[in-house]
Order: C-alpha cells, then structure tokens, then sequence
C-alpha cells in the first residue's frame, strides 16, 4: 500500500454495497422493461409496412439491449471518484441514469470524458480529484474497497512507476488464470488510458513487449471508439484481427463484458467468407507466399489464361466451320486488356469482340454463297452495299445463336474463361509449369519447388492474402446480378408508393393538424426497410461480404503479417483508421516484419503514430531476468519492459533425455498443478515433442469433443502468442530455436507467457542464454 492508500472501515463498506444493490436493481428494471418491449414486439403480426418495419427495428434494438445488460453483469461498479468541489461519481461498465432525473448519471461509463481523471489522476496531477476508490466485488457483493488520497504534493509520491490503483492492480495480476482473458476496465494505468482513447483516424501502432497489455488495451480501444464514434462505426463496424483460433477464443469474452457485442473478430486464416483455411505447409512456402513478389506472380498467372491460338481453332456450328485466328484472338483479346477491368469483368468484352468477328465471318459466308449462285454482274462498292442480302436483325439474329452454341462458347472459354480464385490459385500451385510460367522472372527453381502441392491440397492461412488478392483481378461479372436487383428495387419502391398512396387516403391519416405519412416517410426508406438484410448488424454483413470495408480495424501480434496479409487489410480500411498491435522482438514468422516503417510505409508513408508500452504488468521480475538475456543476445537494441512486481520464485531449469522427457514432464506438471493452487499450466514444446508429450499427458488436457477447458494446455510457441498462464514449463528450448528462422524470439514469447512461474526442461544442449543464476532454481516435486 502507498503512502497516500487508506484503509476504509466496515461501515464504508456496508455503505457501498447499499449503492451497489441499488445499481443492480437499476439494471434488474431496465431488464425487465427491455424484455417486456421484446415480447411486445414479438408477439405483433401484421399491420402496415411502417408498422412491420418499426416492429423490427425495435426487436432489435431490445435484444441488442438485452445482451448488453447481461454482459456487464460481473464487476458492473468497480471504482467511485469524489472531487475538490464536492461532487462524487461512479464510474463502471456502463452508464446507468435516475429514472426521473435523466441527466443525474447513477453510475458513469467508464468511456465517457468524465471519468478519464479514475485512470489518469496522479498525487503530482490531481485533476480535481480528492480520493479514488477501486471498490472489488463478486457477483453481487463488495467484498472489498481501497482508496488512494491524491490531494498531496508531488513530492510525496511513493512508487516510481507511476501506478494508479496499486493495490487493486495487483490484486489483479495475482489473480488465477482460467484459460480466458479477464477485462482490464478497472485497473487500466495512464500510458494504457492515452492509447485508448487516442483518435480515431489514422494509423496508430502500439509497440510494447511481453506483459505490457498491449491485447488488453487493444480491445478496451476497440470499445472506447465503438462508445464515442457509435454513429460513424456502427454502420461500417469494427475488425478485430488475431494470430489464431486459440487466442480468439481466449479475448472472446472482453468486449461482451464491456457492453460491445458488435466487433468482428478474425484470423487471416478465416478473413474470406465461407473459406476455411486450416492446412499446413512448410515454413519456406509460408514466406514466399508472404512477400510483396506474389502480387506479379498471381497478375501473370491470371494473364497466362487469357490465350490465343497459335493455329487455327475451328468450330462447327450446325454444318458450318467457323475459324478462329489468331490475329483475331489477339485484336479481340487486346481490347479487353486495355480496359483495364478485371479479369472476369473484362471477359465480357472479349467475348463481344469475338462473337462480332465470328458473325462477321458466318455474314460474309453466307451472303458469298447467295452472290456465287447469281451471274457475274459488276458493281459499285456502294451498289454492293444496296444489294446485301442479310439486314442487321438477320445480323443480331445470327449472333445471337453463335453466343448460345454450346461449341462456340467452350471455344471461347478455352481461350478466355472464367475464373475463380479458388480454382485459379488451386491451378498455379499444382503445375511446375504454370509457376515456372507466372513466377520464373521473380522465384528461383528451389522456391518455385517449394510452393508445388498435390491438386485438392487443404487451404493454408497463408493462401488466404493470395486468394483475396485473385478475387481483386479476377473480378465479378454481375451485370446480370445488378440487372436482376434494379428490378427488384423498382418492384419494391412501386409496391410501396402505393402502400403510402393508400395510407394518405385513409381519413384517419388526412389531417391538416397532423403530419402526412409522406412527411416522415418516402417510398425509397420505406422500400429499403422492406430489405431483410437491414436487420443483421454491421459486423454480421461484413462476415458475409468479402468486399466489406470497415471503421476501424485492430490487429494484434501484427509483427507476425506478411507483405501480402497486410495488402489484405489495408483493402479492407481504406481510411486507413487502424490500431496496430505487436512487438518486433518477438516476431517469430519468417515472413514478419522486425520494423513498423517497413510494413506501413507503402500505404502511409510516416504518416503513422507510434507508442509505446513499457511496464511489464504480466511477467514477474524473476522470470523477466531469463527472458531478459534471451531478449539481449536475439536483439541487442531492444530492452525487456519493466516488471511491475516480484513472485518470490525463481525460475527452474532441469536437464533430461530426450526419450525418458515426457514420463518426467507428467510428474513435473503435477506438481506445477499443486504450485498454483487452482491456477493454469502450460507445457510450450517445439513440433517434434507435440505426440510424446501428449501420451505423456493424456487426461490432463482439455477434451475438444466435451469442450471442457482443463487447467493444462500444450501449445507450440507460436499458438502460444498473446496467451497467459500462472505456470509455463518449456520444453526443449534448443529445439525451439532451432525449428524457427527466428528461434531466439520465439523462446523469448515462450519464457514470458507465465504470470507466476517458469520451469525449463533441456532436452538437448543448454542455450548459452539460458546457463545462469536460474540453472539452480529447483523443480516442484
């Protein structure tokens, strides 16, 4: 405890959970009175199309409302301020109001402006607040309360880091892990509070090392923007990007439990619509798809199935041999480059230009047949014109049936056809010699060898980029698709200017002191509410459109995106309004980044924002000595953040056989398990350990099939990233840094995902690095 903390006596408690319960019955009632309205809508049919579509809009409004309410139910209040003038408020998940006094808040949303000073007042700078109280409950129930009095001079500050809230900060990050991630709302400290409510526009990255928060912060800016830019972010939504499955389902619950239910949330590998990318590949072919180079690669093999024929190709159309030359492939063809259109759109011109060329021959064909069977007389080229035997509906006729000929369109499609990403992509990686065709000029033989796979191979999440990319050259010809909806939408906006035109005959409507139904209302609104789509929320459409364009865009652990993950981000923000999350000392892809300009140059140049985080909330200053060295000889030029706290334990580290390590990793998690009392262990171990170890392991991890989440996991590394746990056993860290081009990074997030404490297990050779103070710390059991 700080000097400036004091210690509140029971009746302060009592009298805080007197104002809790009243705040929970505020909650119960508003529940109550949004489920009610729900049933109310629910239970209506009929009635006009006004009524219909008001009927849905307040069906969702209410549920929306519903789930908020519910999601805040844990930790609703969580701190109170009380000022230099007086006045006092509470500051919780969200904002709650006296029900005849709208503008006298209940509690505070911990967004709005007025409750910054609960995570930005210091002793040094007050701003106005005489004390700070971090109230700690459960479920209903206060079951604590710790003040902080900052009316005193600066000089009297107690702790050089800076904390706010110290003794509820900690009380949190001692806490046990339970394999999902907890919201930070109630202990968010200064450097994090000025990241997350940083503007919206723009580029912003937050670089910070291993236990800085940066997840944590990430998401509460996600809900911050959401609260105060709802207008402008609820119609284009926000995304969320992860590094994997794992660490999506560990941050599912944070935005939930701060009232926001609207955030997509995504891994590269599941950014298409419909497309699961779950495959593996070799690290090589992941790099190569990564880089920037791949962009001409796909543009040429695009290119290559666009062909002519070097011969002739003839097609027989009831009887008659229509030929198709080359030179009139290439004219046909040239055209429809030079529009510039995409690949499928741009078929469309192809195919008029050869179906132009193609009646032109049948035409001369035929009308030479009619002049061949007359006498010999001669004619003027304008006489000539006269006597043409065919007009132009015989014309349109006869394209139309070259354009319906089964035989002359698959002539056509051989020369031009259309095209899928999937099948296009699918094309290139299974033919040596479609690659050596796309790629030769950029990729070398070995790497070209190296993106070759059987046809039908699973989908990688580094195929994604590559797909999105095709989908961008190859188009989609929607002509008929858009023709089909301007029908629609005129059918719709007919039907309801006769719906209006009945309603404003109706004698009850017709008023001159009551406003008409064609003030408030016009055909168009009133057609589109008609639109069943307008009832998904934002993030919902954008789950389903691949082309969607969002508000705001969050990516985490972002040191690890290719040149190619980023083009498809970028595409999908092109406001460029993102929050950029990472760390480039523990980048551990090949084809990551180890600099921010690198990446973002090409779409902003250095018109990006950086800060950093730099306290250490996560990772005890034990277990931060040994990552410490490792960060140093991976790096030189960066420094480990500073831990905020000590464990009392010093990391472990034993040496055994490769052959007897699982047996002798049972025991030593069974007694990691008895160590943090109730709390989370994780076995970090290179690919090559993965079966042994899970035999070894087998009852303590979780069951997929029940879906029960058991207190020990085994991960790679690399699924590892952005986790936490209060105990972490490495395996094998010489293999660690041996399987990745970036070895040293990956042992560095490996050794600091534990909130408690570290054991490591050599298997092989002990890394210089790791040979120190810590190779005497003792194994539990």
């Amino acid at each position: 405890m700080s000097p400036h903390d004091r210690e509140p006596d029971n009746s302060e408690i009592a009298a805080e959970q007197e104002y809790l319960s009243l705040l929970y019955r505020k909650l119960d009632a508003e529940r109550e009175v949004a489920s009610r309205r729900l049933t109310t809508a629910l239970e209506q049919t009929g009635g006009t199309p006004q009524a219909r579509a008001e009927r849905e809009a307040s069906t969702s409004m209410y549920t929306e409302r519903i789930a908020q309410l519910g999601s805040v139910e844990q930790g609703l209040c969580f701190g109170r301020l009380n000022l230099r003038d007086g006045e006092q408020f509470y500051v919780g998940r969200l904002g709650l109001f006296d029900e005849d006094d709208e503008y006298n808040p209940l509690l505070v949303d911990w967004r709005a402006p007025v409750a910054r000073p609960f995570y930005l007042a210091t002793a040094a700078s007050p701003d106005g607040v005489v004390r700070r109280r971090h109230i700690r409950t459960l479920s209903r129930r206060v079951v604590g309360v710790d003040d902080e009095i900052l009316d005193l001079s600066a000089a009297d500050q107690g702790h050089d880091l800076g904390l706010a809230g110290e003794a509820a900060l900690l009380a949190a990050l001692e806490r046990r892990r339970t394999g999902e991630m907890a919201d930070i709302v109630a202990t968010i400290q200064a450097e994090q509070d000025r990241i997350i409510r940083a503007d919206l526009s723009g580029v912003f990255v937050v670089q910070g090392g291993p236990g800085t928060g940066k997840t944590a912060v990430a998401l509460h800016r996600a809900a911050y923007l959401l609260y105060t830019y709802r207008r402008q972010l609820s119609t284009r939504g926000v995304l969320v990007v992860g590094p994997n499955p794992t660490f999506l389902r560990y941050i599912g619950q944070v935005l939930p439990s701060l009232g926001e239910t609207g955030v997509l949330l995504k891994t590269m590998g599941t950014l298409l619509p419909g497309l699961r990318a779950d495959g593996t590949e070799p690290a090589g072919a992941t790099e190569i798809k990564g880089r920037d180079v791949m962009v001409q690669v796909l543009a040429d093999a695009v290119r290559d199935r666009q062909v002519v024929p070097d011969d002739p190709l003839e097609v027989d159309v009831e009887g008659e041999t229509l030929a198709i030359h080359r030179e009139m492939a290439e004219r046909a063809r040239d055209k429809a480059r030079r529009s510039q259109r995409p690949h499928n759109v741009a078929r469309r011109i192809f195919l008029d230009r050869m179906l132009d060329a193609l009646t032109d021959q049948s035409v001369s064909r035929t009308e030479g047949d009619v002049f061949d069977g007359l006498p010999e007389i001669p004619l003027a080229a304008d006489e000539r014109a006269d006597a043409e035997v065919l007009d132009a509906r015989d014309r349109a006729a006869i394209r139309a049936e070259l354009a319906e000929d089964k035989k002359v369109r698959a002539a056509l499609d051989t020369l031009w056809p259309m095209l899928t990403p999937e099948e296009t992509l699918s094309d290139l990686l299974s033919s040596a010699e479609r690659l050596a065709s796309a790629a030769g000029s950029v990729l070398e033989p070995a790497e070209r060898a190296l993106l070759l796979r059987e046809p039908g191979s699973p989908w990688t999440p580094s195929d994604v980029p590559l797909l999105d990319e095709l989908a961008e050259l190859l188009g989609e010809d929607d002509t008929e698709e858009r023709a089909e909806q301007a029908r629609q939408e005129r059918e719709q906006k007919a039907y309801a200017e006769g719906v209006l035109h009945i309603l404003e005959q109706d004698e009850e409507i017709i008023d001159e002191e009551v406003l008409r139904v064609g003030d408030i209302l016009d055909a168009e609104l009133l057609a589109e509410r008609q639109d069943r789509r307008s009832d998904l929320t934002a993030a919902q459409r954008a789950a389903q459109d691949r082309g969607w364009t969002f508000g705001h865009v969050i990516i985490d652990e972002a040191q690890e995106l290719s040149a190619m993950d980023w083009r498809s981000l970028m595409r999908r923000c092109p406001s460029r309004s993102m929050t950029v999350v990472g760390d480039v000392a523990q980048t551990g892809s090949e084809a990551g980044t180890s600099s921010w300009h690198d990446v973002l140059g090409p779409y902003v140049d250095d018109r990006w924002r950086l800060r950093e985080l730099t306290v250490n909330y996560r990772t005890p200053a034990e277990i931060m000595a040994v990552a410490g060295r490792v960060l140093a000889e991976a790096n030189p030029d960066l420094s480990a953040p500073t831990s905020v706290r000590e464990a009392g334990v010093d990391p472990w580290q034993i040496e055994v056989g490769r052959a007897e390590a699982p047996g002798r990793v049972r025991e030593l998690v069974d007694g990691e398990l008895s160590a943090v009392d109730g709390g989370t262990v994780a076995v970090l171990a290179p690919h090559g350990q993965l079966d042994g170890l899970a035999g070894a392991l087998d009852g303590l991890l979780s069951d997929e099939l029940s879906g029960e989440q058991s207190r020990v996991s085994l991960l790679t590394v690399e699924l590892a990233k952005g986790l936490e746990f209060d105990s972490v056993v490495v395996i094998g860290p010489d293999e660690v840094v041996a399987e990745s081009p970036r070895g040293l990074n990956d042992l560095y997030v490996a050794l600091t995902r534990a909130t408690k404490r570290l054991g490591i297990v050599h298997t092989g050779e002990v890394l210089p690095a790791l040979s120190g103070p810590a190779k005497d710390g003792a194994a539990p059991g």
